[in-house]
């Protein structure tokens, strides 16, 4: 099993694990590997150094500057993954809820949907606290 840094256009960094080098390079070569935060599909290999120093301080130092960026991606996503999971969907109505929410025409709870963004700034004029978050495909899927 090999194990390797990657990283799209867009310098989203992610792991890759794959059969064998040449199982990544194929992949690679065909268009299949895909960016889990943006789903593009330009993705490279990144250089891989886990081992460099040669005290065991360095190593540990350069290991934890490798992985501070993949920790805090995680935690970014399974925090909005929370605030999706604890928010119902009202899809393309949600200008209209957040405001009958708002003038207590309907329960108070957290909702998510879809709207503009002229929308979303008529609701911020209105006192209305909206969120605007990007479609990612990643939070749809398990973290990798």
């Amino acid at each position: 099993m090999k194990v390797y840094n990657l990283s799209c256009a867009l310098t989203h960094s992610f792991e890759g694990w794959f059969a064998s080098e040449a199982d990544c390079l194929s992949q690679q070569a065909n268009g299949l590997l895909t960016c889990p935060i943006c789903n593009s599909n330009e993705v490279i290999r990144l250089p891989s150094a886990p081992h460099i120093g040669d005290r065991l301080g360095e190593r540990n130092a350069v290991q934890t500057q490798t992985q501070l960026g993949p920790q805090m991606q995680e935690a970014f996503l399974k925090g909005v993954r929370q605030l999706i999971n604890g928010a119902e969907d009202v899809g393309t109505a949600f200008a209209e809820e957040a405001r009958r929410i708002h003038y207590h025409e309907a329960p108070e709870r957290n909702i998510r949907g879809q709207t503009t963004q002229d929308e979303a700034e008529s609701l911020r004029e209105e006192g209305i606290q909206v969120l605007a978050l990007p479609a990612l495909p990643i939070l749809k899927n398990t973290l990798q």
